[in-house]
């Protein structure tokens, strides 16, 4: 049997909206029917607009309407070694390039 995990996914560069709000609900919804996993992942890699006031005003939204992740939100900054590290791997086995153009 396949463990379900899904995932919400919002930029903390504006407050959560409707459609946000909808999309973490399916997403919800769906891992707790198969008993699986919901995790929320902070795409906070535009760092000119993410702002932690939208991040803390995204996680009291979902709060609000009753969607509690299973762990703890992770914030796609924070990982950007392991992802870099990653990324070194796959060029170094011929399975990505780096794009050294502007």
């Amino acid at each position: 049997m396949v463990d379900v995990v899904t995932r919400f996914a919002p930029s903390p560069t504006g407050y959560l909206h409707i459609g946000g709000v909808r999309t973490a609900l399916f997403n919800y919804v769906f891992a707790k029917k198969f008993k699986g996993k919901f995790l929320v992942r902070i795409e906070d890699t535009d760092k000119e607009r993410s702002k932690e006031e939208y991040i803390k005003a995204i996680m009291d939204g979902l709060n609000w309407v009753g969607i509690q992740p299973d762990l703890e939100p992770i914030k796609q900054s924070d990982r950007y070694d392991v992802y870099q590290k990653e990324a070194d791997r796959l060029v170094e086995e011929g399975k990505a390039y780096k794009d050294e153009g502007q």
